[in-house]
């Protein structure tokens, strides 16, 4: 069974993490990031694939600069429910801490090869349509010809050279410590506070860029037809 390891690890009495079922293949693919203050602060970066949530933990979060290689652990596939988990799970229970959706969004598969056959093959090319993370990435197992199991759940996560990479990049930004879904930070997850000011401007912020697109576009009509 696919989350078999994941739910043989949780009680689900006792945390409020979903216990969740494999789903069928949908047309468009999710991708999500949750930022994760466990014993030590990670992000886990997951992809659908054959109806669960395949995840790796990465230890420094994604980059959007193509000369920094994260490493990412490869950890135990995930329900496709957890891409909207956001809270705490309790001291005791398994990755006890405070989980945050970090970015989230849909993803395609490069050069026509389906995800769960990249993943066989050990690397996986797809391009990211999130809030934060968007363009190009490649996924790469490292461990390839290692024998021992820890070795082979390394990983490399690297941003591609495209229009979307930002060499200055800091995921420590404040710009960035806050969560898609509800707007908080880590510390307000934790406290249970409100995030809606937070919430509305960043989207305010993005539908801004959107409207600014657009604009663009439709200038560029109207010199067209003059």
């Amino acid at each position: 069974m696919p989350l078999e390891e994941y739910r043989r690890k949780r009680k689900f009495t006792e945390t409020p993490e979903p216990a969740g079922h494999v789903r069928r293949a949908a047309r468009s693919r999710i991708f999500v990031v949750q930022k994760h203050d466990a014993s030590r602060l990670h992000y886990d970066f997951r992809l659908e694939i054959k109806g669960v949530l395949v995840s790796w933990a990465v230890p420094k979060g994604p980059s959007m600069n193509p000369a920094e290689k994260r490493l990412a652990i490869r950890t135990e596939d995930h329900p496709i429910e957890y891409a909207d988990f956001e809270g705490v799970i309790p001291e005791g229970q398994y990755g006890a801490g405070v989980v945050m959706v970090w970015d989230k969004g849909t993803y395609e598969p490069k050069d026509g090869i389906a995800p769960d056959e990249q993943f066989r093959r050990a690397k996986i090319d797809i391009a990211l349509h999130g809030e934060k993370l968007r363009g190009g990435f490649t996924l790469i197992r490292t461990g390839i010809g290692s024998t021992g199991p820890s070795e082979r759940k390394r990983w490399l996560l690297i941003k591609h050279r495209d229009q979307h990479a930002d060499p200055s990049w800091d995921i420590e930004s404040p710009e960035l410590d806050h969560s898609v879904l509800s707007g908080r930070t880590l510390k307000e997850i934790a406290e249970n506070r409100s995030g809606k000011t937070r919430r509305l401007g960043w989207h305010l912020s993005q539908a801004q860029q959107r409207a600014g697109v657009k604009r663009k576009k439709n200038i560029g009509r109207e010199l067209r037809r003059g």
